[in-house]
């Protein structure tokens, strides 16, 4: 999928907490498992699909939102204790999802909404399960349900114009990045970062945060809509365009 593509992903993309009593078709599987073989290695992590087990998230309640009908995800794993690592998992976990919203799935990120115990997961004694993406149909449109828990649990999202310092006479590419970005998800959909650009080179840092995996993320974003590029890894990164 090419860059325009993703960025029509990205657009489209919302979080969605209603699922429908619906299997994900058997080519789609295989195509999600080829995602998740390819950004896991890409972001030296592991990308876990589950299909048809709800146990981890059934009945469960927890602040960040309440999720109905989960029966397929994914789970995030990678080195414990490694901000780089949990930076990789926001990049490459968001690039995964933008591939399922890319083929009809609803989708999530869920930090802990659900029950890691009941994940069939085995892990080494440095690994972590950090965080899961669920996947399946949803209904085309929001139900009041869900409009609710998303006014329940997320702020308005930043312009952005509120994202940007230090980017005067700052380039097209640099401002249509940070205005991807305003579409990122974060935690409490707090977007704890801010962007500058000096130098033909952009930088984001994290703001009043240490969310490695929302930095990731929002990296991601940026590179979509800026262009072809490369971040360095960790706070302060540079992106340097192509």
């Amino acid at each position: 999928m090419n860059n325009h593509e993703l960025t029509q992903a990205a657009n489209l993309r919302r979080s969605r907490r209603k699922y429908l009593d619906q299997a994900i078709a058997p080519d789609v599987q295989e195509k999600l498992q080829a995602f998740a073989d390819a950004y896991g290695a890409a972001g030296d992590m592991r990308i876990e699909l589950v299909f048809n087990d709800g146990t981890a998230f059934a009945g469960f309640r927890k602040s960040y939102g309440l999720l109905t009908g989960v029966q397929h995800y994914a789970g995030l794993i990678a080195k414990r204790g490694c901000s780089i690592a949990e930076e990789k998992m926001g990049y490459f976990g968001e690039l995964f999802m933008l591939q399922a919203v890319a083929l009809g799935l609803g989708t999530c990120w869920v930090g802990g909404s659900f029950r890691r115990a009941d994940c069939p997961f085995e892990l080494a004694d440095d690994e972590q399960l950090y965080c899961a993406i669920t996947l399946g149909h949803c209904a085309p449109d929001d139900n009041a349900r869900e409009r609710f828990i998303q006014s329940m649990t997320h702020r308005r999202t930043k312009r952005a114009e509120d994202m940007m310092a230090a980017a005067n006479n700052a380039p097209d590419w640099f401002v249509a990045g940070v205005q991807a970005v305003e579409r990122a998800p974060s935690a409490r959909n707090l977007q704890p970062w801010m962007f500058s650009y000096q130098d033909d080179m952009a930088c984001v840092t994290l703001v009043n945060s240490r969310s490695w995996v929302d930095l990731g993320i929002a990296k991601l974003h940026f590179a979509l809509g800026a262009g072809a590029g490369t971040w360095q890894w960790g706070d302060g990164g540079a992106f340097t365009r192509e």
